[in-house]
């Protein structure tokens, strides 16, 4: 199930994949931008307990609330 909530800065999300971070809970830090200034419609994702942020599309992650429940 998709979340009917648009994504913004500051999000808490469940992770979906890819595998190695599955399951996982992260914060949303950016939109992802490339060069040119050009929105590449993906997110900045910082990992929870992780040292890394991986960049996902909408459909990799779902919004969550503090009680996890998606929103």
């Amino acid at each position: 199930m998709r979340s009917a909530i648009e994504p913004k800065v500051g999000d808490k999300v469940l992770i979906l994949r890819p595998a190695y971070v599955a399951g996982r809970v992260g914060k949303i830090c950016a939109k992802e931008v490339l060069s040119g200034a050009h929105p590449s419609g993906r997110w900045l994702i910082q990992v929870d307990s992780e040292d890394i942020v991986v960049s996902l599309s909408p459909k990799e992650f779902e919004v969550v609330n503090d009680d996890f429940e998606i929103l």
